[in-house]
């Protein structure tokens, strides 16, 4: 069905029943279950607080050293790769720096030439061969922890000696294929909708932290503040 401009578009558990009135209580009960569905995965970012922050250090320590962040993902992962880029080189609170980091996803020149010849499994390794340097981080974004493009391009990564960090959907160790990144933060779910909000929710966190460290004289360096 296609939906009207201006309706609401609302997930399975939030339609209305056919007759096309809620029955008293329904909304109320349907946000409850998806507050319950949220639970678990908001518990497991919490307790992953230890290994974000190793990973927003880390990030902070190539920043430092003169690296640039690589971002990719595909499909509505590719605008989180866009999202992630942008926010790092302007970013939106003023008096935070601006740090080099490029979306493998925005030329759709090179990625349509590298799919069409190599495979898509090929896009962000091609890249990363060619734009990235050892210094740099790779960050992959894949709601489906084997998909194919995002592990290649980590896989190449981690070849070149890049600092390589994951964001993907499931368990801590569900990364497929190859040697795991150097940090893997998984969001405990398979419901894409949740992933979605956990990952922002991680790469917001990675964000902040990056510049905290930064800010933070003598924790990357002699003299290293903001």
């Amino acid at each position: 069905m296609t939906a009207q401009p201006g309706a609401a578009v609302t997930g399975p558990s939030e339609s209305p029943p056919p007759g096309g009135r809620a029955q008293a209580g329904a909304p109320a009960a349907n946000v409850a279950a998806a507050c319950a569905r949220r639970s678990g995965p908001g518990r497991e970012l919490a307790d992953s607080a230890e290994q974000i922050a190793g990973a927003a250090h880390a990030m902070a320590l190539r920043f430092h050293q003169g690296g640039k962040l690589v971002v990719f993902g595909t499909g509505a992962a590719s605008t989180d790769a866009q999202h992630v880029a942008v926010e790092f080189v302007h970013p939106v609170i003023v008096g935070k720096r601006a740090l080099p980091a490029i979306s493998l996803t925005s030329d759709a020149a090179t990625v349509t030439a590298v799919a069409a010849s190599e495979g898509l499994e090929n896009v962000f390794a091609h890249q990363i061969r060619y734009l990235a340097e050892p210094a740099d981080i790779a960050l992959g974004i894949a709601p489906d922890p084997s998909c194919p493009s995002v592990v290649g391009g980590l896989l190449a990564a981690s070849e070149l000696g890049m600092l390589t960090v994951a964001l993907t959907g499931g368990q801590r160790d569900a990364l497929a294929a190859g040697p795991r990144a150097d940090f893997v933060l998984a969001a405990g779910s398979a419901d894409p909708r949740i992933i979605k909000e956990i990952h922002v929710s991680t790469y917001h966190v990675l964000w902040e932290l990056v510049h905290v460290f930064f800010e933070q004289p003598g924790v990357l360096g002699p003299g290293v503040v903001a």
